[in-house]
């Protein structure tokens, strides 16, 4: 048995649904259920009984210590993060209670269940933290992608919040012998994506006739990683990790936010052409860039290809079709997502932002 924390977020659901599609083993799943934590994600595996669900929080111990106690995983999975940089700009608050102060107990937690367990069970082992490439800080265009080695340097509450929680995690292999391993990942993009993020806005708003906020002159560079991608990979990773490793994942996929847009919007006009028959590139909007926002980011994941013999399966090309298709299929998913909260956050990001 596992025990996945985050796991009713959209990397998290997707990890779970991949795991017990390809798997008997059992997942226990933590998960607090804030705004982007979505059981509906989780609605195929209603009645499953290798499916234990469990609404909290990673800061509460005394759960903590009981699911482990009771449970006896042999892994524990840690999906759980506030998440999104725009988010932690306004609030940061948030963001160093979920990915410091949580992770914090996280690991205190981790770390009795570990001792106390038999010499084989206690080799056997493992903590994985899934964190990011936005740690990393910012490249310059022709800068090289960013390895393993390179030197962290958060410019956002939210990467600075998930640097401090990868240095916990190092710390308890270094100083307790916890046996860990830490994934930093690119920009993830697929189903259960919540519409507060680059892709599933754009779709999002372009169905519903909205302008597609686009930061800046849109030329910010990212990886883009399918997110059924960066699950085996984890999945890899926790098979044949080396203890105490860091494995960066990425999709081989650098293409500025603008070109994204680009694409999606020409997708839509493929799959649902708007009723004027213009393209939806016409609600394209340029607006306010955000405070500090990164230039590029660029993963080299030579590492896990050369030592694990992983590799994305999908190109951008054939993973953003999907991803459109998923939404154009999944309107009701959509619809239930958008809360009154969500849409008054985001009413607020973008309201402030002149076009």
């Amino acid at each position: 048995m596992i025990l996945v924390t985050g796991g009713a977020g959209f990397i998290g659901s997707n990890f779970v649904l991949d795991w017990l599609a390809q798997s008997d083993e059992p997942v226990i799943n933590l998960d607090k259920l804030t705004y982007a934590g979505n059981l509906e994600n989780l609605n195929s595996l209603q009645g499953n009984p290798r499916h234990i669900f469990v609404q909290g929080d990673i800061g509460d111990r005394a759960l903590l210590d009981a699911l482990l106690a009771r449970h006896q995983p042999r892994a524990v999975l840690n999906f759980a993060a506030e998440s999104h940089v725009d988010r932690s700009i306004h609030g940061p608050e948030d963001f160093v209670q979920t990915n410091i102060v949580g992770t914090f107990h996280l690991l205190e937690a981790v770390r009795a269940y570990w001792n106390q367990l038999a010499d084989e069970a206690k080799q056997h082992f493992r903590f994985l933290h899934v964190s990011t490439d936005e740690v990393y800080g910012s490249l310059t265009k022709d800068a090289p992608a960013f390895t393993e080695q390179h030197r962290y340097e958060p410019n956002s509450p939210y990467s600075a919040s998930k640097a401090a929680s990868d240095h916990l995690v190092r710390s308890y292999h270094h100083t307790y012998g916890l046996p860990v391993l830490t994934t930093n990942c690119s920009n993830n993009y697929g189903p259960y994506h919540f519409p507060e993020k680059l892709i599933p806005l754009m779709i999002v708003n372009a169905l519903a006739g909205k302008p597609l906020p686009v930061y800046g002159d849109g030329q910010q560079i990212r990886d883009w990683l399918y997110v059924k991608d960066h699950c085996s990979a984890i999945r890899r990773v926790l098979a044949a990790g080396q203890v105490g490793e860091v494995y960066n994942v990425g999709g081989w996929n650098e293409k500025p936010n603008l070109d994204i847009v680009h694409i999606v919007c020409d997708l839509l006009d493929e799959a649902r052409p708007r009723s004027d028959s213009t393209s939806y590139r016409k609600q394209i909007v340029s607006v306010t860039d955000r405070p500090g926002h990164d230039r590029r980011y660029a993963i080299d994941a030579s590492k896990i290809e050369r030592e694990l013999g992983w590799k994305p399966a999908e190109t951008f090309d054939t993973g953003i079709r999907k991803t459109v298709a998923w939404y154009l299929e999944h309107q009701d998913w959509v619809a239930n997502v958008q809360s009154g909260a969500y849409r008054t956050w985001l009413d607020k990001n973008y309201s402030e932002r002149a076009v």
